[in-house]
């Protein structure tokens, strides 16, 4: 044995190549290693979670989008439904005195509430569509040909949170830009002459009725 070591420290070439190929050995071997404990510890992992997922039950969350009719009627007739209110208490005051006013001015106009922009709006531009489809207004001014002719927001005092204010400004270029007026009705601020005077200024006069 060491005879034949001297014999390699005589020849440098040959002693470099025998390192090399231990080293490579070396390598190749702790590779294996490591994916045979990287393999043992998901098999782990994976036995981990089968068990958890034998131990509670399955939650069916299928994307509303994909379930046909049938699927739809299946969950809704599993769930529990109750009618709740379309506006708050202080939504539904607005409401009726504007709705109240409204009339008085023009029998031919009305007042709707929590109207979808997508049902007044139209757009070519699919994207730009669906930047406005689902967005609501508190408060719509509709003529006597169900056209949507003024919007109007109730700014209550939690109403500028979070990104409020960005979704108000995709609605008012929107509106903008489809000739309908936006408003806004401040709580604690409008008082009801200020909100007769915009009554006024939004709504023409009825037959019968003389322009103030």
């Amino acid at each position: 044995m060491l005879q034949e070591l001297n014999a390699l420290l005589d020849q440098p070439v040959l002693l470099l190549i025998v390192m090399a190929a231990g080293g490579v050995i070396g390598i190749m071997l702790e590779n294996a290693l490591n994916r045979i404990d990287q393999e043992k510890r998901r098999a782990y992992w994976r036995g981990r979670r089968s068990a958890q997922g034998a131990a509670r039950p399955a939650i069916d969350k299928p994307e509303r989008g994909r379930m046909d009719a049938a699927g739809q009627l299946r969950r809704v007739m599993t769930a529990d439904f109750k009618p709740r209110s379309l506006l708050n208490k202080s939504e539904a005051r607005l409401f009726r005195e504007l709705d109240r006013m409204v009339i008085a001015r023009n029998p031919g106009w009305q007042v709707m509430a929590q109207v979808c922009v997508g049902e007044f709006l139209a757009c070519a531009d699919a994207e730009a569509y669906g930047c406005i489809n689902s967005k609501r207004v508190d408060l719509l001014l509709m003529d006597e040909d169900c056209r949507a002719r003024h919007a109007l927001e109730y700014q209550g005092s939690g109403h500028h949170q979070g990104t409020a204010a960005a979704r108000d400004a995709v609605k008012k270029e929107a509106l903008r830009k489809a000739g309908i007026g936006y408003h806004e009705v401040v709580a604690g601020h409008t008082t009801p002459t200020d909100l007769k005077r915009l009554v006024e200024r939004l709504v023409p006069p009825g037959k019968g009725e003389k322009a103030a």
